[in-house]
């Protein structure tokens, strides 16, 4: 699975929202600063993310963004889903939409659970990776070394 620049600093934007929750909007620039983004390029994440509804903006002095819901309530998935789309497709298609036959008939079931696993791993809120309180099994799965090391 591929990360693209523009989903990683979508959550880091998201992340910078939900840390300043109670400090009121945070303006664009202050975000690109905090999380080393280019603030050009995040200003067109952030009008995605307003789009789909994550945040919520204000022109003017006062202005800024922050998160539509509180972040106990947004997922990494579908801050990555508001930009990126699907978490898991082949081909451009999402996995229930194809069809296999032969050997590779049992590539379907495949998929489905790549993508289950993806979701239950991002399912984690913007809450939770902010205070640094991962669940148990995310980091479980983070303690075998092998997860650290490229194949």
């Amino acid at each position: 699975m591929r990360i693209s620049a523009r989903a990683d600093y979508a959550v880091r934007a998201a992340l910078q929202l939900a840390a300043a929750r109670d400090a009121g909007p945070l303006k664009a620039e202050a975000i690109a600063e905090g999380q080393g983004i280019s603030h050009k390029f995040l200003e067109g994440i952030l009008g995605d993310m307003r789009k789909g509804g994550l945040v919520q903006s204000q022109r003017g002095g006062n202005g800024g963004y922050w998160l539509a819901r509180p972040a106990e309530t947004i997922s990494v998935a579908e801050v990555i889903r508001c930009v990126d789309g699907p978490l898991v497709s082949v081909r451009g298609e999402r996995p229930p939409d194809l069809a296999y036959t032969g050997p590779a008939e049992s590539l379907l079931p495949l998929w489905i659970a790549l993508r289950a696993s993806v979701r239950a791993v991002l399912g984690v809120s913007l809450a939770e990776v902010a205070a640094a309180e991962l669940p148990a099994g995310i980091t479980a799965l983070t303690q075998d070394p092998e997860a650290w090391t490229n194949p």
